[in-house]
């Protein structure tokens, strides 16, 4: 083997040296325009961030606002339904590839546009190459080298994956990056679990003297059952919309296609979401205890009525299990 070679021994003591590292300090703190309202989305994987910031993103521009729309997810599938299901070049590969042909990345490399939406994806590293929460703040500074806080725009909106806890996911709350979060989230128990911790993030940095809050919850695929507008009611933020559990929606999202148009039957829904968006003030909410969230939904969905047995040192041993020789003193009666 070459002095080049790199080992499987290297490969893991890199990672794991990437990994104790503090992401949050190596971002440059230069600080947005104060006309452009930045916005953080968080949501559980899957539960429809990707559909939600499409549309809305798309309404907005149909509103007159200058949009941009950054996906901030490993996946890089933010931007898919926006133009059509194809998958963008991706901020870090593009950086790596001009990189090793000695050019520079542009923003025709990265960046594209949809009725009136600008739109672009970070991307992250490959699996089990790196960690994705430091693929944010690589991509992130790539953005300050392309004049990220030169441009000219009314809203930027950032789709953050909410169930992580890397450091690198937490950045816009962490360190003021956005004015506001918005949580999308269902009536189902992962997405409200997820849904609190971002809450509990944005409390923990506001302790700290941050001074990001939340804006509110979109209930995604809302199904009526209301445990999402009890989380939303028991946290202190408000609904900024339902959108209902409908095979239209279902069908159209899957073929790629915008419903966030002034032009077809949702658009009045999405032009409502895009008014609250924008007008919706940060808050401080109040996160749930375990007990409390699980207290959103029957006990039968839940098993939130499960009571703790305590196991003993015999449970533990099983068939090695015998009886062990006391050394306490037994003094005879007198």
């Amino acid at each position: 083997m070459s002095q080049g070679d790199t080992t499987i021994a290297d490969i893991d003591r890199n990672l794991r040296d990437e990994a104790a590292e503090d992401p949050s300090l190596e971002l440059p703190e230069s600080e947005p325009t104060k006309k452009t309202q930045i916005i953080a989305i968080y949501g559980k994987g899957g539960i429809g961030k990707s559909f939600t910031l499409a549309n809305l993103s798309h309404m907005m521009a149909e509103m007159g606002l200058r949009v941009l729309l950054i996906g901030c997810d490993p996946k890089s599938d933010t931007t898919s339904l926006l133009f059509g299901g194809r998958a963008t070049p991706t901020i870090i590969e593009t950086s790596t590839k001009k990189k090793l042909a000695g050019e520079e990345v542009k923003i025709g490399d990265v960046c594209f546009k949809r009725g009136g939406v600008y739109a672009m994806e970070l991307g992250g590293p490959e699996v089990g190459r790196g960690c994705g929460g430091r693929g944010i703040i690589h991509g992130f500074e790539l953005l300050e080298k392309l004049g990220f806080h030169d441009w000219d725009f009314d809203y930027v909106l950032l789709d953050f994956l909410g169930d992580v806890v890397c450091g690198g996911f937490g950045l816009p709350i962490a360190r003021d990056m956005a004015q506001k979060v918005i949580i999308v989230g269902s009536n189902d128990l992962q997405s409200l679990y997820v849904a609190n911790n971002v809450c509990s993030a944005v409390e923990y940095f506001r302790k700290l003297g941050g001074n990001v809050g939340v804006a509110g919850i979109v209930i995604n695929k809302d199904d009526g059952t209301g445990e999402a507008q009890a989380f939303a009611r028991e946290a202190n933020i408000p609904i900024l919309a339902a959108i209902p559990m409908d095979e239209e929606l279902r069908r159209k999202s899957a073929a790629y296609q915008i419903v966030g148009t002034k032009a077809g039957p949702w658009g009045d829904m999405f032009e409502a979401l895009a008014r609250n968006v924008a007008e919706a003030p940060p808050l401080r909410p109040r996160p749930l205890s375990q007990d409390e969230l699980l207290g959103l939904f029957s006990a039968s969905e839940t098993g939130a009525d499960f009571e703790l047995e305590p196991a003993t040192d015999e449970d533990m041993r099983g068939k090695n299990t015998a009886p062990k020789k006391s050394l306490e003193v037994v003094y005879d009666d007198v």
